[in-house]
């Protein structure tokens, strides 16, 4: 299954080069056209009908959080940066592969509790603290590994009940539901821009950049939301829930949603009998943010409700995968037939 590779697939911000090859690949499938850039983007073409086209822009990134290498001591102990929103919480006693001169495998640790203070041991682990342990790889992690080196949590991926757990959940799912989309549209009258963007998890880079290049008159991102339906959590903090179909975005902290494209993708849902639900994300931002900005069009943001985020088994529900991906393709057969200027 796509979707099981590209989670198993390797790509902290800024060094995604092996899942955007794989992204190039699935592309090439279904656009007529596809092309990189000096920041990583995979930039998919795919022409519309007829003589007067609009430009949508479709973005879901490919990059995934991690670490960077700053220090290898003699006794292969490695001092990590995190590389996008890390809890340090869900890190501990994790493998993770470290990407040098050769792949080495190593666990994240941090001082055992049995010898920490009274005080430390009541306080949460904070990135500063953790390190990666190469197993007794020693002084030669010095000459395999050099400062800078990406470090990513072990690839994973499984089906549970009517979920998929996995790796990178965030944001895979996005560039699946994308391309799965694009197979699934019957037509399209616009010309669609498939954008595999590189470097959201710090700051929204890629899809600023292409946005610029692109000059698309609609926009919209692909991505994980937050389903904190869990116990602990009150009704109103869970933001989405788990299987009750894909959330369509009315806001976050990058964008607010063009409200007449989301009535669009709302009646869409409605008239298709796909299942949906609403979203308002109080922190945190998506491609749509930096689509919007350096050209001033209507964006939205079609999100895929997750739980765990940020963490190496991220959850999402089979059916809202499946609402993400029908509602895109009946929105790409459907964006010509509105304007969006408010």
């Amino acid at each position: 299954m796509l979707l099981e590779k590209l989670c198993k697939s390797y790509g902290v911000a800024g060094f995604e080069d092996e899942v955007r090859e794989m992204v190039i690949q699935e592309l090439r499938k279904v656009c007529d056209d596809v092309r990189t850039d000096a920041m990583g983007n995979v930039v998919g073409f795919k022409r519309g009908r007829g003589r007067k086209r609009r430009k949508l822009m479709l973005a879901a990134h490919m990059d995934e959080i991690g670490f960077l290498v700053t220090h290898v001591d003699e006794k292969g102990f490695l001092r990590l940066d995190p590389v996008g929103g890390i809890n340090p919480q869900v890190c501990l006693a994790r493998r993770v592969l470290v990407f040098g001169k050769e792949r080495v495998w190593a666990v994240v640790g941090s001082k055992p509790p049995h010898i920490m203070k009274e005080e430390d041991r009541r306080k949460a682990p904070t990135t500063e603290a953790l390190f990666a342990d190469t197993c007794g790889l020693g002084k030669k992690a010095k000459e395999l590994i050099p400062v800078g080196s990406p470090v990513a949590f072990e690839g994973f991926f499984d089906s549970v009940g009517d979920c998929y757990v996995g790796k990178a959940m965030d944001d895979r799912v996005g560039v699946f539901v994308m391309i799965e989309a694009l197979k699934k549209a019957k037509s399209n009258r616009v010309d669609v821009y498939a954008v595999a963007t590189a470097q959201e998890e710090v700051g929204l880079r890629g899809a600023a950049t292409s946005a610029f290049g692109i000059t698309p008159d609609v926009g919209i991102a692909l991505d994980v939301t937050i389903a904190a339906d869990v116990p602990g959590a009150q009704p109103h903090q869970h933001i989405t829930h788990l299987g009750d179909g894909v959330a369509i975005k009315i806001k976050d902290s990058a964008s607010i949603s063009n409200p007449k494209l989301v009535r669009h993708l709302q009646e869409l849902a409605e008239k298709h009998k796909i299942s949906w639900q609403a979203e308002i994300l109080p922190r945190g931002g998506t491609d749509a943010g930096a689509i919007q900005r350096p050209v001033g069009v209507a964006v939205a943001t079609l999100s895929v409700p997750t739980r765990y985020v940020h963490s190496p088994a991220e959850v999402v529900h089979k059916a809202d995968v499946k609402a993400t991906i029908d509602l895109l393709a009946r929105f790409i057969e459907d964006a010509h037939k509105r304007e969006y200027t408010l």
